[in-house]
């Protein structure tokens, strides 16, 4: 069976025209720094983020733990927010392989920190404490909705952090997303912040990979310490290649995932028994199932699979759908079809 997948826009499968590229890729040694398609990638992504200089990288966990080693030193603090995936969903790297303090505070509806939360977090100089270096943002931010933070906002954070000498970075892993969402250029959400790491491999729909832009001597750290976590690619240019049609061709479509999110909401209202989120801002809908809805989340999963459709839940009476560059508009009413179906 040839199913619908909405279980994250992680299982997105890489377009004919990126595997032609990847077959024809002309590659090199990448730790050597030769590779030709890698280099035009990294290239690429920092010209587009406004940034001097990026980093391909394995996984947009990597990317995020290289930016903390690079920023922090061992016993410092990071000020997340408490739905972050850099700190819920990366298996603790930060304290494991950093021995760097997560400083969780509230994630507010909207995915935003609020400032004075920022601010109160922020450690005062006292031998009892450790010391804060780096405030970290999620855009889009994922477990609060697939919500959008402002390039307003970002400012604002990047103010406090300027102002308190820290260092301010971005988990961008759908920032084209939130660009797409807001009808904005990518460069000015990301402005204020002094390393950001985005993935080619969610939406943008490349097999491997995600990309971690900054300064080019904060690249020059970031390289070393991924080859000391085992991420010195050699002949990657055939997987920088279906990197390079993600920035060409596919950041320019997600507004079409993000309309596809919106049918699939109006359609999820007109089911019984769901209790929805607000609209989504853009390609993640979210819903919990309510009192009157017997069957368990388990139970769900497996109907809707017999049904062709593949979903994943996001809580014990929760489930998060995210539509991606392999759902289409039947794919959509084939959804809407199956859940109805099964909650009947």
């Amino acid at each position: 069976m040839e199913y619908i997948d909405l279980r994250s826009d992680t299982v997105t499968k890489p377009t004919p025209e990126m595997r032609e590229a990847m077959a024809t890729a002309e590659v090199g040694d990448d730790v050597y720094m030769d590779d030709p398609t890698v280099n035009a990638l990294q290239e690429k992504a920092a010209e587009m983020l406004g940034k001097e200089d990026s980093l391909f990288v394995p996984s947009g966990t990597m990317g995020n733990l290289l930016a903390l080693l690079v920023h922090c030193q061992r016993g410092d603090e990071v000020i997340v927010g408490d739905c972050a995936h850099i700190y819920v969903n990366e298996a603790g790297g930060m304290s494991a392989l950093g021995g760097i303090h997560p400083r969780p505070i509230k994630n507010q509806a909207d995915g935003t920190l609020a400032l004075d939360d920022i601010l109160s977090a922020i450690q005062t100089e006292d031998v009892h404490h450790t010391i804060t270096r780096m405030i970290c943002l999620e855009n889009t931010q994922n477990i609060c909705g697939g919500v959008v933070l402002s390039a307003e906002y970002t400012q604002q954070v990047g103010e406090v952090a300027r102002e308190n000498n820290l260092s301010l970075h971005i988990d961008g892993a759908r920032i084209f997303n939130a660009a797409a969402a807001l009808n904005v250029d990518v460069k000015e959400l990301v402005a204020p912040a002094d390393s950001v790491m985005f993935c080619l491999s969610k939406g943008l729909v490349a097999p491997v990979g995600s990309m971690l832009v900054g300064t080019k001597k904060f690249i020059k750290r970031a390289r070393h310490l991924r080859k000391m976590l085992g991420g010195g690619m050699r002949q990657a240019g055939i997987l920088a290649a279906a990197g390079l049609i993600s920035l060409e061709t596919m950041t320019g479509r997600l507004g079409q995932d993000h309309a596809r999110a919106r049918i699939l909401f109006e359609g999820l209202k007109q089911i019984r028994g769901l209790g929805l989120d607000a609209s989504p801002s853009s390609n993640m809908v979210y819903f919990d199932l309510q009192d009157e809805v017997k069957l368990s989340v388990n139970q769900i999963v497996e109907e809707m699979k017999k049904r062709g459709v593949l979903v994943d839940w996001a809580g014990p009476r929760r489930f998060r759908l995210v539509t991606h560059y392999w759902v289409d508009d039947a794919g959509v009413e084939k959804t809407l079809e199956a859940l109805a179906q099964v909650l009947k």
